[in-house]
């Protein structure tokens, strides 16, 4: 029998149509609000570079290094006047951030290396803006109080790339730094490419043997006790990045040089500086540690961060993957007392931990950094992991080479 044939209507449901053309208009706003949106109101990070001239500031050695108190403070007062200028000008909103990133010699004034960071809709012009910026600059010469300006001829537009480049010819910069974020979050055990550029792996035959620390672009500092069981500069390597498995940058060694009075069975005296081969060329995930003045005061109790490929337990096998750990100084009467290190601990260490134990340097991070943050968020190399009783117990915390207690032994060797 046939099949008889389904009849279909040629006109589409009324409803239909009706939904269609609601569906295709909503769409379409949804489309032109985001276009809109991102085109107007949607905000990208602008960096610029400038340079202020301090015409009443006579430059002097003590400006030469960020670890000063005459560096942090001009740093400082340049930083404050640019910030007060632009909240206090039409930019406000747009403004995030200035870092001076290096003072230097101008016959006898000084100049201030300088970069700003601003936010601003995708679709402004580049000229309008730097133009603005400007004008808001100008309106500086009135707010420096006792500092006399000369205000910067140019100010060039920097990318991204740009900006990190200049953050990695200054010490002690990570990557919160280098975007100038206003957030500085270190969070879990874990850490990231980048977060502590100057560690280093020293590796014997191969192996990772000891930490180290990044103080220029050809020299390592570390442990004097690393290289007790050998010194020989042609079987030592030097890797870059949190990873000794899939290492960024591979250096040999050219030369050890280990203090004269390394005394292995007091500890005293416990380090020693390593020059590559070649030298190491600087980026966001690989640059150096800023070293402190002599005269730094390092207080009992401020937070210290310690990193390392170390065993995560006492007897433990080191790890592949770079971990961190924060610490508090520990000062030397009470890292001294009958309960804890009972008078071992000499002037030239430096004992940060947590009085309950759990948190420690261990095998396999011997030679170190323990690093601390300054008011303008540059890290400072403070201690060298040198020993301890096992690790992380309570009352025995790590004990640290004082680096202020080298900083003239560190500079006889390298120049650093």
């Amino acid at each position: 029998r046939p099949a008889r044939a389904t009849v279909t209507s040629r006109f589409l449901n009324p409803y239909v149509v009706f939904f269609a053309v609601v569906a295709v208009v909503i769409i379409l706003a949804v489309t032109v609000a985001l276009l809109i949106h991102f085109l107007a109101f949607d905000k990208k990070s602008y960096f610029y570079h400038s340079s202020f001239q301090i015409l009443n500031v006579n430059y002097t050695d003590q400006l030469n290094s960020p670890g000063t108190q005459q560096y942090r403070t001009l740093s400082g007062r340049i930083e404050s006047v640019i910030t007060t200028t632009f909240k206090e000008s039409n930019l406000r909103n747009q403004f995030i951030r200035a870092h001076v990133i290096k003072l230097r010699q101008s016959g006898s004034g000084v100049i201030a290396d300088t970069v700003m960071k601003f936010k601003f809709p995708r679709n402004n012009n580049g000229e309008s803006m730097k133009s603005r910026i400007e004008s808001v600059l100008r309106q500086m010469l009135n707010n420096f109080g006792n500092l006399e300006i000369n205000l910067p001829t140019e100010i060039i537009t920097l990318t991204d790339q740009d900006a990190v480049n200049l953050f990695t010819q200054e010490c002690g910069a990570r990557p919160d730094l280098m975007t100038l974020s206003e957030e500085r979050v270190i969070g879990g055990t874990k850490a990231e490419e980048g977060d502590w550029p100057w560690q280093v792996s020293l590796r014997l035959n191969n192996v990772h043997h000891c930490g180290g620390i990044l103080i220029s672009n050809i020299w390592v500092l570390t442990a004097a006790h690393c290289f007790r069981s050998n010194s020989d500069p042609n079987r030592w390597t030097a890797t870059f990045g949190i990873s000794t498995i899939f290492p960024q940058e591979r250096r040999r060694v050219n030369t050890i040089l280990i203090h004269n009075n390394y005394n292995p069975g007091t500890h005293e005296n416990d380090i020693a500086v390593v020059r590559l081969d070649r030298p190491i060329t600087f980026n966001k995930n690989i640059h150096m540690v800023c070293l402190p003045e002599a005269t730094q005061n390092i207080l009992p109790g401020s937070t210290a961060y310690v990193t390392g490929w170390g065993s995560e337990t006492y007897g433990g096998n080191t790890v592949s993957d770079l971990e961190q750990g924060r610490v508090y100084i520990i000062s030397n009467d009470v890292c001294n007392a009958p309960i804890s290190y009972d008078g071992a601990v000499f002037p030239g260490m430096l004992c940060a931990g947590l009085p309950q134990g759990g948190v420690d340097a261990c095998r396999g991070d011997s030679g170190g950094p323990l690093v601390q943050e300054d008011s303008r968020r540059l890290w400072f190399l403070v201690g060298i992991v040198s020993w301890g009783d096992q690790c992380g117990l309570a009352d025995k915390p790590g004990v640290y080479t004082r680096v202020t207690a080298y900083r003239h032994w560190i500079t006889q060797q390298t120049g650093v």
